[in-house]
């Protein structure tokens, strides 16, 4: 295990404290992420992986080696880590060259331009080596930055909020981009983010914050289908709460059918719950009995999302390819295409 957090509280001077109880654990080789609203005290707990911060409880472990704790403190320059800032700091009088070559001043010249120019080829910029940072796009410059944080070789990269200044477009691509490069050198990260799009994008496992606590470490797929809490289920993806009541089984009655709950526990039959549901799970057909009155819809391109009302006033989503395109006002036909739905007690 790379990197290893075990119950970690973090506070500023004497303030209240801003993360607690945090744990999770990261294998070499992996992207992780912390998602969560911004206040939430993600960036505090990346800073406290790169030393910038101590904890006043807790332990983080790199390699098996304990870096902090209450009573120890490994300094930053010694933990073999490396972070990529939100501004990308790169050196405005340096070019893009000398800006990689920087972290590697024990090298002879000649080893650090050209160990420089192999990472620059790596995240495919070798053409603009002489280039000075102003010269560059947003994009180009976040991939230099990466660049001379991957081109010393640390145990890990810390990425703090990395695509906030970029347009919303390029986010999505560049984050796919830099997880190819991350891959291809076969490095282990972490990064902070509050886009969702962003950590599915990048991420193996992505933990979800809440006020300073660690809500839930899954999978991207877990946190969509799975979520532990409402507040997963809500920060995580699109979706509305539908009544229910617990049925025989484990199944649970809602107005779109009887499908069997996917609740840790099975409850009581007659419970009353609160079940999420996706938009992918309500399937627009034709065919069906139940009818859903569109009240709005968004075009998204290849497909329509669109919020229907079912005769007993509940809205529900459902995500639609866009040549069935219907007015507002009209009714169409719905069907619940879930084997399992998330329920909450209500």
């Amino acid at each position: 295990m790379l990197l290893e957090i075990d119950d970690l509280a973090l506070r500023y001077e004497a303030g209240p404290l801003v993360v607690e109880g945090l744990s999770l654990r990261l294998e070499a080789g992996e992207i992780g992420c912390l998602l969560g609203p911004s206040g939430c005290g993600k960036t505090s707990v990346l800073r406290a992986i790169a030393g910038f911060e101590s904890p006043c409880a807790g332990e983080i472990r790199l390699g098996g080696e304990c870096v902090a704790a209450a009573q120890r403190h490994v300094p930053p320059e010694r933990r073999g880590v490396r972070v990529v800032f939100q501004d990308f700091a790169l050196f405005p009088h340096l070019t893009v060259l000398e800006n990689v070559a920087f972290g590697l001043r024990q090298l002879a010249r000649g080893a650090r331009h050209a160990a420089a120019l192999e990472m620059l080829a790596v995240v495919r910029l070798p053409d603009l080596a002489d280039r000075y940072p102003h010269e560059l796009s947003g994009g180009q410059q976040q991939r230099v930055a990466l660049a001379r944080a991957l081109v010393t070789r640390p145990r890990l990269i810390l990425l703090d909020e990395p695509f906030s200044s970029l347009d919303t477009e390029l986010r999505e691509e560049l984050a796919v981009e830099v997880r190819d490069i991350l891959r291809s050198q076969g490095a282990t990260a972490l990064f902070v983010t509050h886009d969702q799009h962003e950590s599915f994008a990048l991420a193996d496992r992505i933990g979800v914050m809440h006020s300073g606590h660690m809500v839930q470490w899954d999978t991207a797929y877990n946190l969509y289908h799975r979520p532990v809490s409402r507040f997963v289920a809500d920060f995580v993806g699109q979706g509305v709460f539908i009544n229910g009541r617990m049925a025989a089984d484990g199944r649970v009655q809602t107005a779109l059918g009887t499908p069997r709950s996917r609740a840790e526990h099975v409850l009581p039959p007659g419970t009353e719950v609160d079940v999420l549901l996706r938009p992918d799970d309500v399937v627009h057909d034709d065919g069906a009995s139940m009818k859903a009155v569109v009240v709005k819809k968004v075009f998204r391109g290849a497909t329509i999302l669109y919020t229907l009302r079912l005769p007993d006033g509940t809205e529900i989503l459902s995500l639609v390819p866009s040549h069935h395109d219907h007015p507002l006002g009209e009714a169409i036909g719905v069907r619940l295409d879930a084997e399992h739905v998330v329920v909450f007690p209500r």
